[in-house]
């Protein structure tokens, strides 16, 4: 193997590295164990990964919206005090995981460094939201009803923009759903689950909502949280061009 040939591989492997790598998976972040960062410390957006995450912070009522970020594992506590534990009780990767919440400022978005296709996320309830859904709490219903027979839902969406903010999809996924025929197929998420965006198409930004058939005189009743970790980008199409590439030129090379 000659000396250009050695090059074009080590490059290669060095973009495999790269896209392969998740965008983002908030375990960059430093947090001591058992704790989460919710903007009070007043620095605003973050950074994890290739990826910004949008916060808002509220000193004057200690509230905020947007992104924070946890490693809680309380998945028995119901109520909003503890509206940093994803229901799993641990992250889908590593120690940290990202919680969202739909405010009265701006909704939660993750912005990439360039735009790219991302192939999907891994999402799942927060416990605040879970044991709301199952139990029914003095603000928000038991989904199902006292006999289940209710078609209720908690429905997260996911809207992908491009880097003129022009909406290229959005991509539903249902927290909870209640709506089967069949009640035994009624379900509130409790794990992980993966989350396929490879429709949106190449995006810059990513923007996340939630509906709730539990609606009221102000809104929606539904805790307005999920948790969220490990952006997945596309897998690495320039690897292809770039051994096409090298095939090309070794062709021609060989019919000289």
């Amino acid at each position: 193997m000659n000396f250009k040939s050695l090059v074009t591989l080590i490059v290669i492997f060095g973009i495999v590295g790269v896209v392969n790598a998740d965008i983002a998976n908030f375990d960059d972040l430093a947090l001591s164990p058992d704790s989460y960062w919710n903007g009070s410390d007043e620095t605003g957006d973050f950074t994890s990964g290739s990826a910004v995450f949008n916060n808002n912070y509220d000193s004057t009522s200690d509230s905020w919206d947007g992104w924070a970020y946890s490693n809680k594992s309380d998945t028995t506590t119901a109520g909003y005090t503890n509206q940093y534990s994803a229901i799993t009780g641990l992250a889908q990767s590593g120690s940290n995981y990202g919680i969202a919440y739909i405010g009265w400022t701006e909704p939660p978005s993750i912005t990439l460094s360039n735009e790219g296709v991302v192939e999907g996320i891994y999402v799942t309830n927060t416990t605040y939201a879970a044991l709301d859904m199952l139990q029914g709490s003095g603000f928000s219903k038991k989904f199902g009803g006292d006999d289940g027979s209710d078609e209720d839902w908690f429905k997260l969406t996911i809207t992908g923009k491009d880097v003129s903010e022009v909406i290229t999809g959005t991509v539903d996924f249902y927290l909870a759903d209640y709506r089967f025929e069949n009640n035994e197929y009624d379900y509130i998420v409790d794990s992980w689950e993966y989350v396929d965006l490879g429709s949106l198409g190449v995006v810059k930004m990513l923007e996340f909502s939630l509906s709730s058939s539990d609606v009221g005189k102000y809104g929606m009743n539904t805790p307005a949280y999920f948790a969220m970790d490990t952006v997945i980008p596309e897998p690495a199409t320039i690897v292809m061009f770039c051994l096409g590439g090298l095939l090309f030129r070794r062709e021609r090379k060989s019919k000289c």
